[in-house]
């Protein structure tokens, strides 16, 4: 089987699609918490259902519903948390998302903020994913969107102006 190329490679070849016209908009969630413990800083990462890679909660855009409510929704229904989410975006990525009938289509995610206060009993997607609290720095180890790594970087570096 073929290696597949590497992200960047694959968002090359698209060029003209990244475009905010020609971009699918999507809105997604960095959940994040201080562990009991230690008090370091914590961020929440999901498997995706279909490749079982590393990601945030994220959706498509709801009618009647801003991009923070839509973030805040998706960390609920995808990774059972609830908490309070900043209403202005914390950053931006590009990916490319696999549809159900095999078609790329390239996306563009506003990311925001969402501080963890709950874990929730019942939640739609219980059991079709994997959770795990990390630090930013194995964050950004673990996905391969390099716009994603750079959220996590920015918020785990201390003399970063941005901070939950």
């Amino acid at each position: 089987m073929p290696k597949k190329p590497p992200l960047l490679a694959q968002l090359a070849g698209i060029g003209p699609g990244l475009s905010v016209n020609g971009a699918r908009e999507q809105f997604g969630a960095i959940c994040y918490r201080l562990n009991n413990e230690t008090r370091a800083l914590e961020v929440l990462l999901i498997t995706t259902r279909e490749s079982h890679r590393w990601a945030i909660p994220k959706g498509w855009p709801m009618e009647g519903r801003t991009g923070y409510q839509v973030a805040e929704q998706e960390a609920r229904e995808e990774a059972g948390v609830s908490g309070k989410v900043s209403k202005k975006p914390f950053g931006y990525f590009t990916y490319l998302k696999s549809l159900s009938d095999g078609e790329r289509v390239p996306c563009l995610v506003q990311v925001h903020l969402l501080k963890f206060e709950k874990a929730l009993d019942h939640y739609r997607e219980k059991g079709q994913r994997e959770i795990l609290w990390c630090s930013c720095f194995e964050a950004a180890v673990k996905v391969g969107e390099p716009e994603l790594k750079g959220l996590f970087r920015l918020l785990h570096d201390p003399k970063s102006k941005i901070r939950p």
